[in-house]
């Protein structure tokens, strides 16, 4: 199965958003981005990263989206929200070993993995958990 899954450094994002990563607008140390724009390693170095590993098509992929949208405006320039298309590009999913999507994988600006959640995780739990990484919203 994870053969057949594809990754893509991608933010799910609004059409908004998406307009600006296509254009090259979104600088990597500001938050989440496009795989066309976005050259920086995962984790980002130096920013505690959020990495979503799902699918643009997958429900609860969808369902996480408009909410990641709000977490990268309101944690820009504070930690890196990146949303990483399984279905597009095997090698992360391969580097993360990724069991089923979505997969959400918190790193500290150190680039070690602190903790990671398999399935939907809604914006409070994000949240408390960018927190206890010693991030603030806003």
């Amino acid at each position: 199965m994870v053969a057949a899954i594809g990754v893509a450094v991608v933010m799910v994002a609004a059409a908004a958003i998406q307009s600006r990563w296509k254009s090259g607008g979104v600088d990597p140390q500001e938050g989440a981005t496009h795989l066309e724009s976005y050259t920086a390693p995962i984790p980002v170095p130096g920013m505690v990263t959020l990495v979503d590993l799902g699918a643009n098509e997958c429900i609860p992929c969808k369902m996480m989206a408009p909410m990641l949208v709000r977490l990268e405006k309101d944690y820009r320039g504070k930690a890196a929200i990146v949303f990483v298309d399984v279905w597009k590009d095997r090698a992360p999913a391969e580097r993360f070993r990724i069991r089923a999507i979505p997969t959400q994988i918190f790193f500290d600006e150190s680039g070690k993995e602190v903790t990671r959640h398999e399935g939907f995780l809604g914006e409070k739990a994000i949240v408390k958990q960018l927190e206890e990484m010693g991030v603030r919203r806003h």
